[in-house]
């Protein structure tokens, strides 16, 4: 998994997608093709004291709204109840929040939050912007549901094609 830099144009660009001031930003974990922000790698802990579990928020706004789709057509019961069928599907994202979880150790220990990752891993499929920003930043094959998602989002959205 490759971070680069936040710049001061990245953040400019961040505010401008999320409609605030970013928060916590340490690194952009995925960029679309036209090289703004996709993904931002996010402190466990914000300035505020605050921890935040969420190391990897799907910013890009055309990426969101497709997700945000996708969670509206209750995917994500779908997802949980396969969870619980599929041995193989379920110890796979049970490594993802393993994944998960060393990612965010990285940037610093927070034991309000230690073993908890994102999105309702291991055990169930809670947040699929969250899996998506996973699946993006980690690259193919660490987050399985993540990458499945992206392949549903093909038709509507894809991170080989700019929709900034």
């Amino acid at each position: 998994m490759s971070t680069t830099a936040v710049t001061d144009a990245d953040l400019q660009v961040l505010a401008e997608q999320l409609g605030r001031p970013p928060r916590g930003v340490v690194g952009i974990a995925a960029r679309c093709v036209c090289g703004r922000p996709l993904v931002v790698r996010t402190a466990p802990r914000l300035d505020d004291g605050t921890p935040f579990p969420t190391t990897y928020y799907l910013t890009c706004p055309p990426a969101v709204a497709a997700v945000s789709t996708l969670e509206a057509s209750g995917l994500m019961k779908e997802l949980t109840a396969r969870l619980e069928q599929d041995e193989e599907l379920a110890a796979a994202y049970r490594r993802a929040h393993e994944a998960y979880l060393a990612g965010r150790e990285e940037l610093g220990h927070v034991e309000e939050i230690a073993g908890i990752s994102a999105g309702g891993m291991p055990t169930r499929v809670k947040c699929l912007h969250v899996l998506v920003g996973h699946a993006l930043a980690a690259g193919p094959g660490v987050n399985p549901v993540g990458d499945e998602v992206l392949e549903l989002l093909r038709d509507e959205w894809r991170p080989d094609r700019c929709a900034c």
